[in-house]
């Protein structure tokens, strides 16, 4: 561990094999994992957990307290999986008493400016562009990348092998496997290219296609959707992962494009 010119709190547990750079502040009650880069002037703040091989570049505040009136102190984490690479003046909020934790899985890119806000729980796989802002509360499942200066509204969810066009707005739910742009953020197709990057199959991409038809461009309410899906589509995962994204949707689904 290299740590001239850095303040390391004693109580802090940092591998041996990480490698600190000048002007680091890392706090108490931090846990840092092998083989992980902290940059010149990253500041790593109490309640941090950071997996192994990381790369914290310069700037980026990580387990800050929650921008949140309601939060009275409590004790709460900021948990970065492995292999996550965190860009300059990235900034990561710790939880509060709603979850205790906000998470950000393996192998996640977060680029420059990205803000991560108390509560959220980023998936595995993913990509966030360029000064993405998350309000609180917020889900990305896995593989999900979001376009440069997104911002999305707490509580929203992003299903897993979405893309979100750059510059846009969610403020409702997007469902898995789906582009998405415009404002309002609308459905744009399904997202064909990445799928078949990730090994998905033709039979199972045209499925995929076939279901959002069925729900953005047949002219049927979610709730018909939903249930011609249901009785006249295969069950496959891919099929009974949607339904159950969109019937527990708290905020619903992003609407269908119209002119």
């Amino acid at each position: 561990m290299n740590q001239s010119l850095a303040y390391v709190n004693p109580n802090a547990q940092v591998a041996a094999n990480v490698v600190i750079d000048p002007f680091v502040t890392i706090d108490k009650n931090v846990v840092i994992g092998e083989g992980t880069w902290i940059g010149s002037n990253a500041t790593i703040l109490e309640g941090a957990r950071i997996g192994k091989n990381c790369r914290i570049f310069p700037g980026a505040v990580i387990s800050a307290i929650p921008q949140d009136m309601k939060f009275a102190g409590e004790e709460t984490i900021a948990k970065i999986g492995d292999n996550v690479t965190i860009r300059e003046f990235v900034t990561i909020n710790r939880g509060t008493k709603a979850s205790f934790e906000t998470v950000v899985g393996d192998n996640t890119l977060l680029m420059a400016y990205v803000h991560v806000a108390h509560d959220c729980v980023i998936g595995k796989n993913c990509i966030l562009a360029n000064a993405v802002t998350l309000g609180g509360h917020i889900v990305i499942d896995d593989w999900a990348v979001i376009g440069g200066m997104v911002g999305i509204h707490q509580f929203v969810r992003v299903g897993a092998h979405t893309m979100i066009a750059g510059g846009c707005i969610a403020r409702k739910d997007v469902p898995p496997y789906t582009n998405s742009g415009r404002e309002p953020l609308s459905y744009a197709g399904i997202n064909s290219m990445g799928l078949r990057r990730r090994g998905f199959n033709s039979d199972v991409i045209s499925q995929i296609q076939e279901i959002y038809r069925i729900i953005y461009l047949k002219g049927f309410n979610v709730t018909q959707a939903l249930k011609i899906i249901e009785s006249e589509v295969e069950a496959t995962l891919e099929r009974d992962e949607i339904l159950s994204f969109i019937s527990r949707s708290k905020r619903g689904i992003m609407k269908g494009y119209s002119n």
